[in-house]
């Protein structure tokens, strides 16, 4: 049993909707129900009622719902109390970071940092979308950086936390050149020859963002895929060694392009996406722990925001 089962179940408890827990656990409704369904799998009982709407719970999920809150408040605080012994960590920043910012974006960011802001300590904590969201929400980290689309925000509610903007990055696709700097693989494709698609998993943030794209797509793209991952850096491996078309944000292929190892697999401007760079963190004033360091950055990004946009 994972404990992600279990707060899947206390958000269905209280929003009494599965496409709405689905949303705010950052999965698709499909994933969220079978998650639902493997906690009724392992405790061998119905604990929804199916049969109703809203949607309820049955005795059985009423019993679970008060025991699921007390577990997770006592790892929550077990968490905390254990994070009170590490040494040095007053004067570490933790970010939370998804992998698709983690290995690209962060390291040039937190260079630039040390350059304009100060030296810093900081602890990378890479997740996917949804866990960074979770260790930003459970108190386990001080920032969260991630990606934002309009179609896809994050739900964090504005009363409790608030957010500035790094800058913007766009998602476009990407192949292997030929000798003479041509991709491969250029889109859209046909029905007659599709292209092999090197697409994220079912639920990625990135790969909702994608099928984004391709709801939008004119021309409609052609696509077979031929391999998944969750990992921006793994298509992106794929992709150098000719397998097919992967959609990368820019700065994942910036050195790529350079060696023009990877070209656009299509003309600027069509089947791309552009999203925002954010970074969150809990207001001071309801803040669990608030570190010094953590305050003195963020002040610093706010007055670097304001400052480009007045320019």
């Amino acid at each position: 049993m994972e404990t992600k089962w279990l707060e899947d179940f206390v958000s269905l408890a209280e929003t009494r909707s599965f496409s709405r827990s689905a949303q705010l656990r950052h999965v698709t409704q499909p994933a969220f129900s079978r998650r639902i369904q493997a906690l009724e799998a392992w405790a061998g009982i119905d604990l929804v009622d199916r049969s109703s709407y809203p949607t309820r719970l049955t005795p059985a999920g009423e019993t679970l719902h008060a025991q699921a809150l007390e577990i997770l408040g006592a790892l929550q605080a077990t968490r905390n109390m254990m994070r009170a012994h590490q040494s040095g960590a007053a004067d570490t920043i933790d970010f939370a970071v998804p992998h698709s910012l983690a290995f690209t974006f962060f390291p040039h960011w937190v260079m630039d940092l040390r350059q304009r802001f100060a030296a810093l300590k900081s602890r990378l904590i890479t997740l996917n979308v949804h866990d960074a969201v979770l260790r930003l929400t459970e108190g386990g980290c001080d920032l969260l950086i991630a990606y934002h689309h309009p179609s896809l925000p994050l739900q964090l509610p504005g009363e409790r936390y608030e957010m500035l903007s790094l800058g913007r990055e766009t998602l476009a696709p990407y192949a292997k050149a030929d000798a003479a700097g041509v991709p491969q693989f250029r889109l859209p494709g046909t029905p007659a020859r599709r292209l092999p698609f090197l697409s994220y998993g079912e639920g990625a943030y990135l790969g909702r963002l994608v099928e984004l794209i391709e709801r939008e797509a004119s021309p409609p793209l052609a696509l077979e895929p031929v391999y998944e991952t969750d990992m921006a850096e793994g298509l992106k491996a794929m992709a150098l060694e000719g397998h097919g078309v992967a959609f990368l944000p820019a700065s994942s292929v910036r050195k790529e392009l350079k060696s023009r190892r990877l070209v656009r697999a299509c003309e600027p401007g069509l089947y791309e996406l552009t999203m925002e760079v954010r970074i969150y963190r809990e207001r001071p004033e309801l803040a669990r722990h608030a570190k010094a360091g953590a305050l003195a950055l963020w002040e610093f990004l706010r007055g670097s925001s304001a400052s480009a946009t007045r320019g």
